[in-house]
């Protein structure tokens, strides 16, 4: 099981960590950067909810959505203008903040802004992606391909290695099952996290039906609430969401991404499902859990 913590942050940023008995952490926000002030509001509202509930969280938003189905879809507001809102974001709200990149020129200023790096699931395996990663010195969000089974990302993982970085977070957001579905199978989660590293679950791609309406992509999110209890049953680490204040007129994943009025019902249910588990191995012993858990399959 995962035995490793990542720490994320630095200087005025309240620091994060994220590892095996440890608080559950959130990682969320509107899928991409639609402007500088709707960032700033969900940066606000989302930090409010996670105040509350007392939950540590990172701001998740890309600068530029290089995997859109279509060309004519909302692709971002770009490297340079977006770095600077995620900037200003980090000093204003004192949270870390993460975005993705999909080209190897793009590591350096991410890793000068970002807290975390998100290596996109469609490039987990892309080398050169992976190297400039590393090379930013920054811990690494490695989402597992939907290509990918479980026990084939440690070959990515020791490549982030090889490349001097050993900050690593695994997400899984679910398999393609034929052309336009995904499902999730849960032993993504213990399977990944015997690479040693801290495991996490994006429950908002897993319902994605991806390009199933044409040019875009669907989704269910109805299956959201139920996914999250589960995959925090499993022992994730961190919880992945992006979420939005008006899903139908997002800019990018409008049929996946949580409205952001249930955000806090949500993340309630997955903190109260991880304390217990947390429980659970505080009361019986973390090993005969473990065992256990191990014997029913």
């Amino acid at each position: 099981m995962s035995n490793k913590a990542i720490e994320i942050g630095s200087g005025l940023v309240k620091k994060v960590k994220i590892g095996k008995n440890l608080p559950l952490v959130f990682i969320g926000g509107p899928c991409a950067i639609e402007s500088r002030s709707h960032a700033d509001k969900m940066a606000n509202e989302i930090s409010e909810i996670c105040l509350r509930l007392d939950i540590p969280w990172i701001f998740k938003s890309c600068y530029d959505k290089d995997c859109r189905s279509s060309l004519n879809s909302f692709h971002g507001v770009g490297v340079d203008d977006g770095l600077n809102i995620l900037s200003d974001i980090r000093k204003d709200y004192k949270v870390p903040v993460t975005s993705d990149f999909s080209d190897p020129a793009w590591a350096k200023p991410t890793g000068e802004v970002c807290d975390l790096v998100q290596v996109p699931a469609y490039l987990c395996r892309q080398t050169s992606i992976l190297k400039a990663a590393a090379f930013t010195g920054k811990p690494i969000h490695l989402k597992k391909g939907q290509f990918m089974s479980p026990w084939n990302m440690k070959n990515s993982v020791r490549k982030i290695e090889s490349f001097g970085n050993n900050q690593i977070l695994l997400t899984d957001r679910g398999t393609f099952m034929g052309y336009n579905m995904l499902v999730n199978d849960m032993r993504c989660l213990p399977i990944m996290s015997e690479t040693g590293y801290p495991v996490c679950f994006d429950a908002t791609h897993s319902i994605q039906l991806p390009t199933s309406m044409g040019d875009i992509s669907g989704g269910q999110r109805e299956y959201i609430p139920c996914l999250v209890r589960a995959a925090a049953g499993c022992g994730i680490n961190a919880l992945f969401m992006e979420v939005h204040d008006d899903p139908d007129n997002a800019l990018s994943d409008a049929n996946t991404v949580l409205d952001l009025k249930y955000l806090e019902c949500v993340l309630s249910q997955a903190k109260r499902v991880h304390e217990l588990r947390l429980d659970l191995l505080k009361e019986f012993g973390e090993d005969n859990v473990h065992k256990e858990e191990a014997n029913c399959f």
